[in-house]
């Protein structure tokens, strides 16, 4: 019975960390019927308040928010020329994943997170390679670490 009842609680920084996990693509058809990109970014995440997240109400804040980025930030890296140009994409903008302790009980969290993201097909696109940086940030506005993610080819117009 004493046994059962001890459980190791991690000690995880209050400060979000993030571990690259994978990065994955196809193509399907957007709402409005053009060919796109659908890109998956992985990453792994700990936390140890467990802030993690936006409420609607957080995402309605534009001030809270007002740099873009929402609660992830998303650095587009595309290979040109034979050097790698860093951009921050009006279509990564704003992008937030949801509370993920609702309760609202600080305390060590850990998990994957999902980011979509897509990259629109036109007729001058030409298939380029991406890769990408990526930091999370919790409701007191710590960003984590930043990682990178592997490389791979999508369209750019």
């Amino acid at each position: 019975m004493a046994l059962a009842s001890c459980v190791d609680i991690p000690d995880f920084d209050d400060t979000p960390k993030i571990y690259y996990n994978s990065v994955d693509h196809y193509t399907d058809t957007s709402a409005l019927g053009n060919k796109v990109e659908k890109i998956i970014i992985s990453v792994d995440f700990e936390d140890g308040d467990g802030d993690l997240g936006a409420s609607e109400a957080e995402r309605a804040n534009l001030q809270k928010y007002a740099d873009g980025k929402g609660n992830y930030e998303l650095i587009t890296c595309t290979f040109e020329n034979n050097v790698w140009v860093e951009r921050f994409s009006s279509l990564d903008s704003n992008k937030f994943f949801p509370e993920l302790k609702p309760d609202g009980k600080s305390g060590p969290i850990k998990g994957r997170l999902d980011l979509n993201t897509e990259a629109p097909y036109s007729n001058s696109a030409k298939l380029v390679l991406h890769k990408w940086k990526v930091r999370i940030r919790d409701r007191s506005l710590r960003f984590s670490n930043q990682i990178m993610t592997d490389s791979i080819l999508v369209p750019r117009n």
